[in-house]
C-alpha cells in the first residue's frame, strides 16, 4: 500500500518526460464521419502515454480547454460562441498549443437556391486559426508541395505528393508560416458554392499561425464521410469517403503534428 511519503518521492523524481500532457479533443460538426475521425485521433494521441485526453462536442467547455496544454479539433460548421472564441484566443496567446484539422475553419450557410455560402460568422476564431474556408472542388486527386523543406514538421518528406481529398481554398486572416501548399488552377468546378469563381492561386495545406506565447498548427487534409453524414441535406450518401485517411503520409503528418504541439507545450511550461 502506498503512503503520502511514497507519493511525495514519486513527485520529486518526476521529470519533463513523465509529466502528463493535458489534451482536449473537440470532434463534432456536420457532413463528416466524426465518429471515424474521433477514433483515429484518439488512437494517434494514445501513442504517447503522457497525453491524457478529454473529449467534447463543442468549444464551450472553455474551462477544460484553459486548463489543458494542447487542443486538437476536427470539426465542420461548428461555430464557437463569441465568448468561447475570445477565450480560445487567450488560451493560445498565453502559450496553449492548438492542432486544428480539416474543416475547423469552416462556417457554412445553406441558401434557399441550394448553394452553400461561407460567411465570416466567427471572425475572432478565424483570425486565431489564420484562415477561413471558402470552397473546394469535388473530391479528386491534386498535388501538395513542400513549401519549407527545412522545417522539422515536413523535413524529409517528398518535395511533392499526390493526394485524393477536398482541396481546401481559404481566405487568409493572419500571418502564417506555410509548410505545405497546393495550387488551385482556377478552372476546377466550385459548383454549389456561392464563391464559385476563384482565381488560380496557391493555398496552404499545412501551416503554423503564431500568436503570443502559443501557436496554431493547421492541416486541411483529412476529409471523411459515411453513409449518414449528409443529413439533413441528404438521408443517404452512396459512398464512404476516407480520402487522406487512406494515405500513410497523412498519418505521418498527424503524428508529427501531435509530437510538435506537445513539444511546444512542454517547452512553454518550462520557460
Amino acid at each position: 500500500m502506498s503512503t503520502p511519503n511514497d507519493a511525495a518521492t514519486v513527485d520529486a523524481e518526476a521529470t519533463e518526460d513523465t509529466r502528463p500532457l493535458r489534451c482536449v479533443l473537440v470532434a463534432a460538426g456536420q457532413f463528416h464521419d466524426i465518429d471515424f475521425a474521433r477514433l483515429e485521433l484518439l488512437k494517434l494521441l494514445s501513442e504517447d502515454e503522457r497525453i491524457r485526453v478529454r473529449v467534447f462536442e463543442d468549444f464551450e467547455h472553455v474551462e477544460a480547454i484553459e486548463s489543458a496544454d494542447v487542443l486538437v479539433s476536427y470539426t465542420c460548421n461548428l461555430v464557437p460562441s463569441l465568448d468561447a472564441q475570445h477565450r480560445l484566443r487567450e488560451f493560445v496567446d498565453r502559450g496553449g498549443q492548438y492542432f486544428a484539422l480539416h474543416g475547423s475553419n469552416s462556417a457554412l450557410e445553406f441558401l434557399e437556391d441550394g448553394r452553400v455560402a461561407s460567411p465570416d460568422l466567427m471572425p475572432v476564431f478565424s483570425d486565431l486559426l489564420g484562415s477561413r474556408f471558402v470552397a473546394h472542388p469535388p473530391i479528386s486527386e491534386y498535388t501538395v508541395q513542400v513549401a519549407k523543406s527545412e522545417h522539422p514538421l515536413v523535413q524529409g518528406l517528398p518535395e511533392s505528393f499526390t493526394t485524393r481529398d477536398e482541396q481546401y481554398l481559404v481566405a487568409h486572416n493572419a500571418d502564417i508560416e506555410v509548410l505545405l501548399d497546393t495550387h488551385y488552377n482556377g478552372k476546377d468546378s466550385l459548383e454549389g458554392f456561392v464563391d464559385d469563381e476563384l482565381p488560380a492561386a496557391r493555398h496552404p495545406v499545412f501551416y503554423i499561425r503564431r500568436l503570443g506565447s502559443g501557436s496554431v498548427l493547421y492541416l486541411t487534409l483529412g476529409h471523411c464521410r459515411g453513409h449518414y453524414d449528409m443529413q439533413p441535406v441528404l438521408d443517404w450518401w452512396p459512398e464512404v469517403d476516407r480520402c487522406g485517411w487512406e494515405q500513410p503520409l497523412v498519418y505521418e503528418l498527424l503524428r508529427r503534428g501531435i509530437r510538435w504541439i506537445c513539444t511546444q507545450a512542454m517547452s512553454e511550461s518550462d520557460a
